[in-house]
């Protein structure tokens, strides 16, 4: 079915429907990953984009069930440039297009995505629109796109708290904003139990867990929507038990303590983003997603160092607090680009809470 994507700029773009035909609004944004679409489309920070990827092929391996990062895919649409008719791995429990049909999650290929991907780093990320069928209404498009407000995500894809992985002897508390997978897969193989609680938990409600240390998870959206765990992480801090936080969760632990966040032009979404360790000048290769950082300039130096940098703009990529319980990063250490280069960071929480040697 012909399919025609509109930006709020007013661009349009056609191409075919693929995955499930079905209207939808949401913020368009690019991905410049090489493969990693199961993990994409199952990461809960993409809740509600419209993802493009800049690399022209996906799907030639179909979807496997092992890879994904949580039970279900989150993201608005999948827009690419081509999707493979032939799904070839020994690991595929799918095809691309039948899972999003089944998951009812719009898809859109044979569109020219460098052009697209071309004006969202130009003129910034833009909300927009899919529409299926022969005859689409552009101006009633142009209309919806006005009159469709982004909001935060993190409510519908935090748990309802209570789940438990693993059984080690090391106790960490999750706070769940739209947690992967695999950053409990990387706690549970160091020897934790991992107990989830919801995005807006009490801190005393985890500390009836009796924990060795809290995770801060990743999430969607504008971190300065989440009010309550602002609040909540402050009392985490003056607590001063051992707390290792990865993106939405490094923001939030920096706006509970002073700083602040803007939005990036475009966002850095992909799997090849370079950082540096601002201690030993190492750079590593990361995985990020994520459209918001924390300010350099708002950053109190009597409260916590800039850790790391993105090499490609200079952004706040980690924070180590002076307290020395707290440290956190921008970037995925669970995600393994590298493959493992920066899962140190797991070790060093371990460490940190006293189980473990780096």
């Amino acid at each position: 079915m012909k399919a025609l994507l509109m930006l709020e700029n007013g661009k349009t773009f056609e191409g075919v429907g693929f995955g499930y035909e079905h209207d939808v609004l949401c913020e368009v944004v690019f991905n410049s990953a090489m493969c990693g679409y199961t993990e994409l489309l199952t990461d809960p920070s993409y809740a509600g984009q419209g993802v493009v990827m800049t690399f022209p092929l996906m799907g030639n391996y179909g979807i496997c069930y092992d890879d994904a990062e949580s039970t279900r895919p989150w993201l608005g649409a999948f827009i690419v440039h081509s999707v493979s008719g032939l799904a070839s791995n020994f690991r595929c429990d799918l095809s691309l297009d039948t899972y999003l049909k089944q998951n009812k999650i719009p898809g859109m290929y044979g569109l020219d995505t460098r052009a697209l991907t071309r004006i969202l780093r130009e003129s910034g990320t833009m909300k927009g629109m899919i529409c299926y069928g022969e005859n689409i209404d552009t101006a009633a498009m142009q209309q919806k796109i006005r009159d469709f407000a982004l909001k935060s995500h993190v409510p519908e894809v935090s748990c309802n708290g209570g789940k438990v992985y693993g059984d080690g002897k090391i106790r960490v508390a999750l706070a769940d904003y739209g947690v992967k997978l695999n950053i409990v897969r990387s706690l549970v193989k160091r020897g934790c139990t991992v107990k989830c609680f919801p995005y807006d938990a009490n801190f005393e409600d985890m500390l009836a867990f009796n924990p060795d240390g809290i995770m801060l998870s990743n999430g969607p959206g504008d971190p300065t929507a989440c009010t309550k765990a602002i609040q909540e992480l402050k009392k985490v801090y003056d607590y001063g038990i051992p707390t290792f936080a990865i993106c939405l969760g490094h923001q939030l632990m920096a706006l509970a303590k002073g700083a602040s966040t803007y939005r990036l032009k475009y966002g850095h979404r992909g799997i090849n983003h370079p950082v540096k360790d601002l201690q030993t000048s190492r750079v590593y290769i990361t995985s990020q997603n994520h459209g918001f950082v924390v300010d350099a300039g708002t950053v109190d130096p009597a409260v916590a160092d800039v850790s790391f940098v993105s090499m490609n703009d200079q952004s706040v990529e980690g924070l180590t607090y002076k307290n020395g319980k707290v440290f956190s990063v921008q970037f995925h250490p669970e995600a393994s680009p590298g493959p493992l280069d920066t899962g140190f960071l797991f070790d060093k929480f371990i460490h940190l809470i006293g189980g473990g040697q780096l």
